[in-house]
């Protein structure tokens, strides 16, 4: 779906479509801007609400011709999946009991995705789209942000190097104070949603933030969960889903992890955190000040390391944005996601080997593993917190 130009071509940009994202959701306006940082794709189409009326008041405010907004996605993949000038991929931002049927109907029109988390409630769905991507040979990006931070990048590669030693402990946390009322009882969108498990699916806390944990943890360190143990807790009154939850984790390395998500942590905005310990040293990573990193070793004193000041690895280097001083936060983070995911769908489209750098985004088999760690997360803790296998 290439009009006019040649991927790599001067003034060449993809098109992209919006299911979701209409008048009052947060996320969508972030792709959006977080997209329009480079200039590389788009928006084009959408569907922006149920409500065609609100999908066209608020895609002509976007600029886009009413002629390629759409009643429903299974309109619109129909349509530009036809369509010489159609979309190269979709964007997905809405609840998560819909990214299923969603991506499904734009895979099967040949049109590449890039899907908010949890990728779907179920794993079962999250295989039949990893299967389904495989087969079409489409691009599948699910956006775990934070691992789009340029320090995020280092030290993966610190890790991957050996700096750390060997890794025999985590301790990663994902306080919030947000949900420490029944705000879903206010008419607030975000919370109506989040805590109702015909939207969410089988869990709030634990879905929403603690699958970031386990992303987060799985992209720096590589370790894989070979056990779970999990209690999650409901502690305000009235809800259905969890709020809170603890989780023990074993790694099939032999090392030990501790998870900790709440969103009822009164005091705490958005406060993922991981410190890695291994033998020959430890880092400290937190989300509220992405642009450091602390390195404590056995033999040396602790470092602080700058996003700004500092060289990085070359890998981590390509992703800064802004000099020294000058700090980058979550949309630069978020646009470090797509990227690479532009980029690999660039170079795919234009016939060109896909390198490991090109590929720097989370892809969908980071988006089933999510899923399976919620659902393992939650059987553990409704037969009482036992130890589960992953």
């Amino acid at each position: 779906m290439i009009e006019n130009k040649q991927p790599g071509s001067k003034g060449f940009r993809l098109k992209y479509g919006m299911v979701g994202g209409g008048e009052g959701a947060f996320i969508g306006e972030v792709h959006r801007k977080s997209i329009a940082l480079d200039g590389k794709a788009e928006l084009t189409a959408g569907v922006f609400s149920r409500d065609y009326g609100k999908t066209v008041s608020g895609g002509e405010a976007l600029g886009l011709d009413k002629n390629r907004l759409y009643k429903t996605y299974a309109e619109m993949a129909k349509a530009e999946s036809s369509r010489e000038d159609g979309i190269d991929f979709v964007v997905i931002v809405t609840p998560n009991n819909t990214h299923f049927p969603v991506a499904k109907t734009f895979l099967e029109k040949g049109i590449h995705v890039v899907c908010d988390k949890p990728l779907t409630t179920t794993s079962g769905d999250a295989e039949t789209l990893e299967k389904l991507a495989a087969e079409k040979d489409l691009l599948f990006c699910v956006t775990y942000t934070y691992t789009g931070y340029p320090i995020v990048k280092h030290l993966r590669e610190m890790i991957k190097k050996g700096d750390l030693g060997d890794i025999r402990v985590v301790n990663a946390e994902y306080p919030q104070d947000w949900l420490a009322t029944k705000l879903e009882e206010t008419g607030q969108k975000q919370s109506a949603w989040r805590t109702d498990p015909a939207q969410s699916g089988i869990s709030c806390c634990v879905g929403d933030i603690g699958s970031h944990i386990e992303n987060m943890v799985s992209y720096l360190s590589g370790l894989k969960i070979e056990s779970l143990c999990a209690r999650l807790d409901t502690f305000v009154e009235g809800r259905t889903l969890d709020d809170n939850a603890t989780i023990l984790v074993n790694y099939d390395s032999g090392a030990r992890g501790l998870y900790w998500s709440s969103q009822v942590a009164v005091g705490h905005d958005n406060g993922l955190r991981v410190r890695i310990y291994g033998s020959k040293a430890a880092a400290e990573w937190s989300q509220e000040n992405p642009n450091y990193l602390k390195v404590s070793y056995l033999d040396k004193p602790t470092e602080i390391i700058s996003r700004g000041r500092d060289d990085l690895c070359p890998h981590a280097q390509g992703f800064l944005r802004l000099p020294g001083g000058h700090p980058e936060g979550y949309f630069e983070a978020f646009a470090n996601i797509y990227a690479a995911f532009i980029d690999a769908l660039i170079a795919k489209l234009s016939g060109a080997a896909l390198s490991a750098q090109e590929f720097d985004f989370p892809k969908i088999e980071a988006g089933l593993r999510g899923v399976r760690f919620i659902e393992k997360c939650v059987e553990s803790s409704q037969k009482g917190a036992v130890w589960i296998k992953f």
